[in-house]
This record gives C-alpha cells, sequence and structure tokens, in this order.
C-alpha cells in the first residue's frame, strides 16, 4: 500500500457537501485504506495499491462531482514525493507567520511554462523554485500587503486553473498524517 495526499481545489467547509466527513465517505467509498482528513481546506490522506496517479486523481474527481456536487480539481502526490520536496529543504532558514507564507503551489501539468525564479518573483512574492518530484513551485509570499492574492492570479494565468496551493507547514503535516 501506498499513502497519498489528496489536495482538493475550491473546497469551502461552509458547504455542507465539502464537510471532511463527507470528503472521508467519498475516499472511503472509493475502496482507499486508512482514510483520514486534514484541516477543513480538502486535504485527503489514503492508502491504496494503485499507482497510476492521472487514474486516481481522475476516479476521485469524478467521485466527488457525483457524489458531493464539488467540481474543482484533484492533485494527488504520494508518500514519496513529498518526502522528497521536504527533503530538498527549500525554505531552510525561513519562518512562515502571518506576514510571510511559506506556500507550495502543486501543479496538474508541470510542462506549462515553468517559472523562472528571477522573473516570476514579484514585491509581493518571492518564487524560490520548481520541484519537479512533486511538481511544486516554491514560494515566499509577503502576506502584510493586502495585493497578495495578485500572485495567485498570476500563478493561474500562468499554470491554468489545475493548481492548487498549501503553506508549507499543511504539506508537512500531509506527510506526517500519511506516515501514522
Amino acid at each position: 500500500m501506498t499513502g497519498y495526499a489528496a489536495f482538493l481545489r475550491g473546497i469551502m467547509p461552509t458547504n455542507p457537501n465539502m464537510r471532511n466527513e463527507k470528503l472521508r465517505g467519498v475516499f472511503e467509498g472509493l475502496g482507499f485504506d486508512k482514510v483520514s482528513t486534514l484541516l477543513t481546506s480538502g486535504n485527503v490522506i489514503f492508502h491504496t495499491g494503485e499507482s497510476d496517479m492521472p487514474a486516481l486523481e481522475s476516479r476521485i474527481r469524478q467521485a466527488l462531482n457525483s457524489e458531493l456536487g464539488i467540481p474543482g480539481g484533484t492533485l494527488v502526490r504520494s508518500r514519496a514525493q513529498l518526502r522528497s520536496l521536504i527533503d530538498a529543504d527549500w525554505f531552510s532558514g525561513l519562518t512562515h507567520c502571518r506576514e510571510t507564507y511559506l506556500t507550495v503551489t502543486f501543479l496538474k501539468d508541470a510542462t506549462a511554462g515553468l517559472p523562472d525564479p528571477a522573473t516570476a518573483s514579484t514585491d509581493l512574492a518571492r518564487v524560490l523554485g520548481y520541484d519537479e518530484t512533486a511538481a511544486a513551485v516554491l514560494s515566499v509570499i509577503d502576506n502584510s500587503d493586502p495585493k497578495t492574492p495578485s500572485f495567485m492570479a498570476w500563478l493561474e494565468k500562468t499554470h491554468g486553473k489545475d493548481i492548487t496551493t498549501r503553506t508549507y507547514l499543511t504539506v508537512q503535516k500531509a506527510l506526517k498524517k500519511i506516515d501514522s
């Protein structure tokens, strides 16, 4: 069995169909083992013997849409991919806090114009690089400025809407939960 984290896009905890117990129910109904959720923003941990991640993403997306009416994207990363990303220590010496967010943006299409850190960085965010193993853009966001959402808009414009961003802390928690 391999451990995975599914990072769901567009989850709003105030929507009754998007609550953790319903998300877990869909994943359990798909036959996955050790299903659990992390926080309330669409992070589902599960184990399965399946290894075709695009097929897993498609199956999960279809089930969420048909059973709960959730149309958003699903990006799945394996335990090995998350371990590699964390071991790379992209954020060495940096601290996640209210003013500075350390973020990981998972991409569906890893070939869609990878960012050049020198040109992608702005006053609002600094792109540290791209983790090939996890297909993720690593950024430090200046959260003290209300214009921060324009960086997220830049990410969508550059990589399309089939992406999702999590804090580095959430990614670390997801790996820890896979291992527990």
